[in-house]
């Protein structure tokens, strides 16, 4: 696989699709970009739009993003289940093929200073892009979330923005700016609408609360229009060889059912590895030896 990169942009819209497909269509028209795939949560108010290509037009077509999001969405009027800081919440730049993480962490550190300055911007660096230790974690950077950081920005100083401005956009908040592997946004709905057992769940199984390596969780409640409600136990695996799919779901599986209820269905948001995937399959299958080049495809991919 050529040298590419891939950006992972988390908008605060999930119940508006004409805003959406906007933000998607400003992506789609930036020569050089490969649109991957676009998923938008109405109970989240969250949409998740992941586009690949070389740093260039990667760039390009993340500031256009950036900027048509100003735009369209007002964060003074939402409000949605997932933590968010911003219109453009969290903006991650990921190595694909050759590319090497530092390569991201230039990039991304380089694309906040940018962003902070054509738009006004409060940009927080995160992940292996933070300048600060105890911002490496999403969620520190989100503390407060948008109505917190509103009253704390230009009072604390340890809520600085790394770029931009001491105060937030008028519409559009502030954003996390950062580089990372690629990770599993993952969704575990169980068969139950009580939202106290999501919660115990995810605190459970989190790395910050002594849980699984590499595994963030919280717990949401879905109450979709004309849909069953669920409890959710809503994750990110941000190092899927340390803790893959399967050992999740059976952690999970065990303490829904340790609790009285189950797990009804899975959701994967956006893409994920193959080799994340194809772990679940030889699980599933008791194979063993197993190797990702008995994949036919991806064996072809490796040798042309």
């Amino acid at each position: 696989m050529a040298s590419l990169i891939e950006c992972v942009p988390n908008f605060s819209e999930g119940r508006r699709p004409e805003v959406v497909e906007e933000i998607v269509r400003t992506v789609r028209s930036i020569d050089g970009v490969t649109l991957l795939d676009y998923s938008r949560d109405e109970t989240h108010n969250r949409s998740v739009v992941t586009f690949a290509g070389a740093a260039e037009p990667v760039v390009r077509a993340a500031s256009a993003a950036v900027g048509r999001a100003l735009e369209l969405i007002d964060m003074e009027q939402h409000s949605g289940a997932h933590p968010r800081i911003g219109a453009v919440d969290v903006i991650p730049f990921v190595p694909l093929g050759t590319t090497r993480i530092e390569e991201c962490i230039d990039l991304a550190r380089r694309f906040g200073e940018q962003i902070a300055t054509r738009f006004e911007l409060p940009v927080y660096l995160y992940g292996a892009a933070a300048l600060r230790p105890e911002r490496q974690r999403l969620a520190a950077v989100r503390k407060g979330q948008y109505e917190g950081l509103k009253e704390q920005l230009g009072v604390d100083p340890s809520r600085d923005p790394d770029f931009g401005p001491k105060r937030l956009h008028p519409r559009g908040g502030a954003v996390a700016v950062g580089a990372r592997k690629p990770l599993i946004a993952f969704n575990v709905n169980l068969a139950t609408d009580d939202l106290v057992i999501a919660q115990r769940i995810a605190e459970t199984i989190r790395e910050s609360s002594g849980g699984l390596p590499a595994v963030q969780a919280m717990g949401v409640l879905l109450e979709n229009p004309g849909e069953p409600r669920y409890a959710q136990v809503s994750m990110n695996l941000v190092d899927w060889e340390r803790t893959g799919i399967t050992r999740v779901v059976n952690e999970i599986r065990h303490l829904a059912r340790a609790s009285g209820t189950d797990i009804d269905h899975c959701e994967l948001i956006g893409l994920a590895p193959a080799g994340a995937l194809l772990d679940v399959a030889a699980d599933a299958l008791g194979l063993r030896g197993f190797t990702p080049d008995q994949a036919l495809e991806l064996r072809l991919a490796r040798d042309r």
